[in-house]
């Protein structure tokens, strides 16, 4: 494909089972830009993850989630602080942005 410039990519940060509010990126600021969330359920009843922008937490993936792997496209950046990722214990995630 001619004319087509793929010289985009994202760094990724990791997130283990059983994570409180791990900061994507080393300090974490207003503006950090998550592009994708890569989440693995290994354990159906604790398969939860949470996203949280300062103090507005959206839920990504419920309790109930059967095992398997998902792609959930974000697309956004943070308004207050940097991301920050909880993970139930049968779930891990791999996030793909850009992070402070």
């Amino acid at each position: 494909m001619s004319g087509v410039s793929r010289d985009y990519s994202y760094p990724y940060e990791t997130v283990a089972a059983s994570q409180t509010a791990q900061m994507l990126g080393g300090l974490g600021a207003a503006g950090d830009y998550l592009h994708r969330i890569i989440v693995t359920v290994n354990t159906t009843a604790t398969s939860t993850v949470t996203l949280v922008d300062g103090v507005t937490s959206i839920a990504l993936m419920p309790a109930s989630t059967p095992a398997g792997v998902y792609s959930i496209d974000v697309n956004a950046a943070s308004k207050t602080t940097g991301w920050k990722v909880t993970t139930g214990a049968g779930v891990t995630a791999i996030a793909v942005g850009i992070f402070s």
